[in-house]
């Protein structure tokens, strides 16, 4: 959207010149989706968008709400006239310009294009880890865009997968109605003391930057900015809720089995850039069963993060062997000087958006100029 703002400020006319497709019903991209109990607070907040600030909403009205309701603001305030729901199938070449293959609102579309902003972002594409036996498990497998509301976990014994953000967001609410709830993840919690600021913003965008620029794909969340050591979380590690036992190695029709403790991470979280280091904090969140463990479980709830949203690109062929996107800059794909990535890789936070969204349309405003 913010793309969209900075092309149609140096004359391309929404609608004509410029055209904006959503998958979605409404405004909001992904935030549409989060679940209710997550406000802006706990969401580290977002951005302003340039023209319009969001100003100081209510701080307990769920993120979803706020966002679709800024966002749609926003459109109509500058006229973006966004098409939706537009799902892209494929964006094939088309010698100068792109050819992209479509789905609409009346059916399918061939759109001719001469560049493309893509921001699609990750969540559409949630990872899930092949793990032996999910697929015989009988009980629930829910992952983190399936999540809506702590209650509805009442009674259950709960496993969560995954050592991110996510993770702890779910466990400690989902902990005060489940029968009980168990962590699951591959490395030691990566809890950082480094304190959230602008140079651990520079520093995060700086060690997410060498692996694109080196065409290797983007790291997990976590691995890069580590779990802060808010009250809360501390709390929940004090309290045993937030306490890895180690990664799932199996899954029974209503179990999950773990191997037992491994000591290859005994001395740090294997984080990158300003989580990086060679001790554990809160080292108390590890806890591997010391032996082979066999526990009874209800629902298993994949916190197990995301991947970049980009197999409609797939026919441009831009990956590299080890699955990232050589990138010239934060948005300019190294291979094809006709597409943008916004929200890939340092630009995949509201922040990193916002100031690539306007990266982005001026690189293509400058190159539909030549």
């Amino acid at each position: 959207m913010v793309a969209a703002y900075e092309l149609a400020r140096r004359g391309y006319t929404p609608g004509d010149r410029l055209l904006v497709l959503d998958s979605n019903d409404g405004p909001g991209g992904a935030w549409r989706h989060r679940w209710d109990s997550l406000t802006l607070g706990k969401a580290h907040g977002i951005a302003d968008l340039p023209g319009m600030k969001l100003g100081t909403p209510d701080p307990t009205v769920p993120a979803s709400v706020v966002v679709a309701d800024y966002y749609g603001r926003y459109e109509d305030e500058f006229g973006l006239k966004v098409l939706r729901p537009v799902t892209v199938g494929a964006v094939h070449d088309a010698g100068g310009g792109v050819s992209i293959d479509a789905v609409g609102p009346d059916g399918p579309l061939t759109i001719s294009a001469r560049v493309v902003v893509n921001a699609t972002g990750t969540w559409t594409n949630p990872f899930v880890p092949f793990i032996p036996g999910a697929d015989r498990f009988r009980g629930t497998q829910l992952r983190t865009v399936d999540y809506v509301r702590p209650e509805d976990f009442d009674g259950e014994r709960v496993l969560v997968v995954g050592g991110g953000l996510s993770a702890v967001q779910f466990l400690l609410p989902i902990s005060r109605f489940a029968a009980s709830t168990t962590w699951a993840t591959r490395r030691p919690p990566n809890f950082t003391d480094m304190p959230f600021f602008a140079e651990w913003g520079i520093a995060v965008e700086k060690a997410v930057k060498e692996r694109t620029t080196a065409g290797l794909a983007p790291a997990s969340v976590v691995r890069t900015t580590g779990i802060p050591l808010w009250p809360d979380y501390v709390a929940g590690v004090r309290d045993g809720v937030l306490v890895s036992r180690g990664m799932v190695s199996s899954f029974g029709a209503r179990s999950a089995r773990f191997d037992g403790r491994d000591g290859a991470f005994a001395h740090g979280s294997e984080g990158l850039g300003p989580s990086a280091s060679d001790h554990l904090v809160l080292a108390e969140s590890w806890q591997p069963f010391d032996e082979p463990t066999e526990i009874e479980i209800d629902t298993v709830l994949w916190a197990t993060g995301f991947r970049a949203a980009l197999a409609h690109l797939a026919p441009l062929k831009l990956r590299e062997p080890g699955g990232g996107i050589t990138m010239a800059d934060e948005v300019s794909v190294a291979k094809d000087d006709r597409i943008y990535l916004v929200g890939y890789g340092s630009s995949v936070s509201t922040t990193g958006a916002t100031r690539a969204g306007r990266a982005a349309g001026r690189a293509a405003a400058r190159r539909l100029a030549r």
